[in-house]
């Protein structure tokens, strides 16, 4: 799957969350690919790793951002709105 539509999913499913809230990548995998998801979990993670570099979505662990160069663990997916900014 094309790294595009997955960052896409993941802004839209980020975005439909309430302010302050995250996305758990398995639920991208999840809505995406639902037969075989934990297959494309590296991928989901790989386009928010994008996502966040380039300051579209903002990756935590625990509640705090976190360095995608450290990343160890779970993680969540908030989306940064362009109104806040």
């Amino acid at each position: 799957m094309p790294t595009n539509s997955i960052k896409q999913t993941i802004l839209t499913m980020a975005a439909q969350r309430a302010p302050y809230k995250t996305v758990c990548p398995s639920e991208i995998a999840c809505a995406m690919f639902p037969e075989d998801w934990r297959k494309h979990m590296d991928e989901v993670r790989v386009a928010a790793i994008e996502l966040q570099k380039a300051g579209e979505v903002t990756i935590t662990q625990k509640g705090k951002p976190v360095d995608v160069d450290r990343i160890k663990g779970p993680v969540r997916i908030k989306f940064i709105s362009r109104r806040s900014q």
